[in-house]
C-alpha cells in the first residue's frame, strides 16, 4: 500500500457540505440519502479531463506509437465483423503510459503501490487547479514555483489535506493541433519546491498536470518525488481551464490491472 499515506481529515467537512445539501431539500418518502446526493451531482456540470487517444497521440520518444488492428478471428484468420459475426473487436497495442493516463507510485518505486492497489476513495477527490498561464508570457517553460504558490493559497485559500490538486499550462490545446509542439521540451510544468510543499505541508492526495511530465525538463525529479512519496499523478490531463480554482471534484478511473505501472485513464471534473 502507499508509503506516507495522504491525509483526508478534510473529508469530514465535504462530507458534511453534501449532507447539508441534501437536507436542504424535501426528500421524496422512502428515498436514501445517497438518491438524493446523486440528484445533487447529476444537476451540477461536468467537464471531462481526458484526451481522446490513437494511434497518431503524441507520447515519449522512448515508447513509440500505439498500433490499432481489428481482432483476428483464430479458426478464419479474418477480422470479426458485425455482418459475419454479429461483433468486432479491437487489438490494442501500446506503453501504459499512453494518453490521459496514471502513473501509479510502482511506476518509479519498487516498493509502491501498483494500479489495483490504490484505494477507491483516493479515486474521486477535491480537485484544485493551479493556473500557470499568466506566467507563461515571461517564461514559456515556467516551472510552477512555491512563491507562485503560497500568492495562489493568498487570493483562495490553504489547499486543502487529500485533495488532487492539478496544473493548468493549456498545453493540452496542442495534443490534437499541434502534436510536435506538445512533445516539445523544455515546457511549462512543476517545480519540485512546489510539489514537496504539497505532499509535505499540505497533505495533498495526488497531482496532475497537462504535460507528458512533471518536470519542465526530462531530469524527472518531481516526478520521481510525488511517486516515490506514496501519491499517484495523472498525466496528459485536459479541459483545466474550464474548471475553477476550488469547489469541484475530481473523479479518476482506470481498468485494475494486476500489478499495473500505469494505464490510460479516465478523468471527469464535478463542478460547484
Amino acid at each position: 500500500m502507499f508509503k506516507k499515506r495522504a491525509s483526508f481529515k478534510n473529508w469530514p467537512r465535504l462530507l458534511a457540505f453534501v449532507l447539508v445539501a441534501v437536507s436542504s431539500s424535501a426528500p421524496a418518502q422512502g428515498e436514501s440519502g445517497l438518491a438524493r446526493a446523486y440528484k445533487i451531482i447529476a444537476s451540477k456540470p461536468f467537464v471531462d479531463l481526458t484526451h481522446s487517444f490513437g494511434p497518431q497521440t503524441p507520447v515519449w520518444s522512448g515508447f513509440g506509437q500505439a498500433r490499432f488492428s481489428p481482432a483476428i478471428d483464430p479458426k478464419t484468420k479474418a477480422p470479426y465483423t458485425i455482418e459475419k459475426d454479429g461483433f468486432r473487436a479491437t487489438f490494442y497495442e501500446m506503453v501504459g503510459q499512453y494518453g490521459t493516463h496514471v502513473d501509479p507510485p510502482a511506476h518509479f518505486d519498487a516498493a509502491g503501490a501498483t494500479m489495483d492497489q490504490i484505494p477507491l476513495k483516493e479515486m474521486i477527490l477535491p480537485l484544485i487547479v493551479l493556473d500557470a498561464t499568466p506566467f507563461l508570457k515571461g517564461g514559456p517553460n515556467h516551472a510552477y514555483s512555491l512563491k507562485n504558490l503560497r500568492a495562489w493559497e493568498k487570493r483562495h485559500g490553504r489547499v486543502p489535506s487529500g485533495s488532487f490538486v492539478a496544473l493548468r499550462t493549456d498545453m493540452s490545446k496542442d495534443f490534437e493541433a499541434n502534436p510536435e509542439r506538445f512533445k516539445r521540451t523544455p515546457f511549462p510544468a512543476w517545480s519540485l519546491e512546489a510539489v514537496k510543499f504539497l505532499v509535505e505541508r499540505r497533505g495533498i492526495a495526488a497531482i496532475g498536470h497537462e504535460s507528458l511530465d512533471a518536470d519542465v525538463t526530462e531530469k524527472m525529479e518531481t516526478e520521481t518525488y510525488i511517486l516515490t512519496s506514496g501519491r499517484y499523478q495523472v498525466e496528459v490531463m485536459a479541459n483545466l481551464d474550464k474548471v475553477p480554482a476550488t469547489g469541484a471534484l475530481i473523479v479518476v478511473s482506470w481498468p485494475k490491472v494486476k500489478a499495473g505501472l500505469g494505464f490510460p485513464a479516465r478523468a471527469f471534473a464535478i463542478l460547484p
